[in-house]
């Protein structure tokens, strides 16, 4: 990992630290768009086509309904699975709506409701484990929001089946269909609908960069879908001061750094923590993981930045609105007050990024490559969309009435304003 003193930077370079490799959008959007074209036209048959091309795999068939199959899960798997459920429901239950009613003047009744997205798709990742837990964080509040149609995407193992954990949480969930294909395929197979799957509104989780151009072409296409955000690799910065445990700090940068190569893990410590000890501590931590080669890949294209205070740290932090933010220093909670920018926050020692990305029960699909400064991360309100209503009486069409005929008077609407004049003129009779 780089090396930099944060008062030798130059405000030059600070903004240079917090901008992301840049992605070659171009590029892929002109792989993308043919493969998304083809499943338009050819349906299922495309979406084999790419499958086989792509996985070297060709399921007996696209999708499979996850109700119509036997789970024998090991025990410790579902207690494990039914836990992170419990929690997640928890925490997302207490997200929900109430009706909101405002009388904005005499008269004047004004409300907002909140009602379920109805067919929604959700992305789960393959490649080379499949994700349970990206299951459980989407298809949950998909539940509790009460969408009537939901539908799972996940790339099929090596025998062309679907992973037995995400089909019982396909179960749990409600789902209606698992689709047996990842990429940029199964993203248009559920942005058009094909013979097998239902078209939906709305496409959730994250995925590669075909995956993602793929969600930002159709969001913009007569496909007539729409996402949850824009994303880019898995990130995380972690601040850290003298009082927090190296080997804490190691397992945190490399619990993100496995995600893979292109994954962005900062470290900013302060000047009196012991920076070679957790240099240490990740060596000796790295050798041991699996996943080896995707770390030492991230960690070589990483930084960290040693400042002066936490403060400083903060002020860097927000510049570069992290997906996962650790605060692992003695001032942690002080320091959680001042966070701005962050799709989700781990405060003090214990609070190791890993709880979130499983089971204390917050979201762990989140903003990426700074989109944390303007998006948030999942949530049961993605799920829903919300719709205003009004009522106007007698007394308050009469108090406001003349208000908005004014108004529409200004920009020249004068349908506008004869709405509301006709019906002030037979309540003035």
């Amino acid at each position: 990992m780089e090396l930099y003193t944060y008062k030798d930077l130059t405000p030059e370079k600070i903004i240079a630290l917090t901008r992301r490799p840049k992605m070659d959008f171009a590029s892929v959007f002109g792989t993308v768009q043919p493969i998304l074209d083809d499943v338009e036209s050819g349906g299922d048959t495309a979406i084999q086509k790419y499958t086989q091309k792509f996985d070297g795999l060709t399921p007996d068939s696209v999708t499979v309904d996850p109700n119509a199959i036997s789970v024998a899960l090991d025990p410790d798997v579902k207690e494990a699975i039914d836990t992170a459920i419990q929690n997640i429901y928890r925490f997302h239950r207490e997200q929900f709506s109430m009706k909101l009613d405002v009388e904005t003047m005499n008269g004047v009744y004004c409300s907002r409701i909140a009602r379920p997205i109805e067919r929604v798709g959700l992305y789960i990742p393959g490649g080379t484990a499949p994700l349970p837990s990206t299951t459980m964080m989407l298809g949950v509040p998909a539940m509790i929001a009460g969408c009537k149609t939901i539908v799972i995407a996940t790339p099929p193992d090596n025998e062309g089946n679907v992973p037995e954990s995400i089909l019982y949480i396909a179960q749990k969930i409600g789902a209606q269909t698992v689709v047996k294909a990842g990429g940029a395929q199964a993203i248009a197979g559920m942005a058009y609908g094909t013979e097998s799957i239902p078209k939906v509104d709305k496409i959730f989780g994250p995925g590669n960069q075909y995956v993602t151009a793929a969600k930002m072409i159709l969001q913009n296409s007569e496909a007539m879908v729409s996402i949850d955000m824009p994303a880019g690799p898995s990130e995380v910065l972690v601040i850290a001061d003298e009082t927090a445990d190296p080997e804490f700090i190691a397992a945190d940068l490399l619990s993100q750094a496995e995600h893979g190569s292109d994954s962005q893990v900062v470290l900013v410590v302060t000047h009196n923590a012991d920076l070679d000890a957790i240099t240490n501590a990740t060596s000796e931590q790295l050798d041991a993981l699996p996943r080896k080669r995707f770390a030492a890949d991230a960690l070589e294209k990483s930084f960290t930045i040693v400042v002066e205070s936490t403060e400083q740290a903060m002020a860097f932090s927000n510049r570069y609105a992290p997906e996962h933010l650790i605060i692992n220093t003695d001032d942690a909670e002080d320091l959680a007050d001042k966070v701005e920018n962050a799709g989700s926050v781990f405060i003090g020692q214990w609070t190791p990024e890993s709880m979130g990305d499983y089971a204390s029960g917050t979201n762990h699909t989140l903003p990426t490559y700074g989109y944390a400064r303007m998006y948030s991360g999942v949530s049961l309100h993605s799920f829903q969309k919300f719709i205003t209503m009004q009522t106007i009486t007698k007394d308050g069409l009469l108090s406001l009435g003349p208000t908005v005929e004014t108004l529409a008077d200004i920009e020249g609407l004068r349908g506008h304003k004869n709405a509301v004049s006709l019906r002030l003129a037979k309540l003035r009779l």
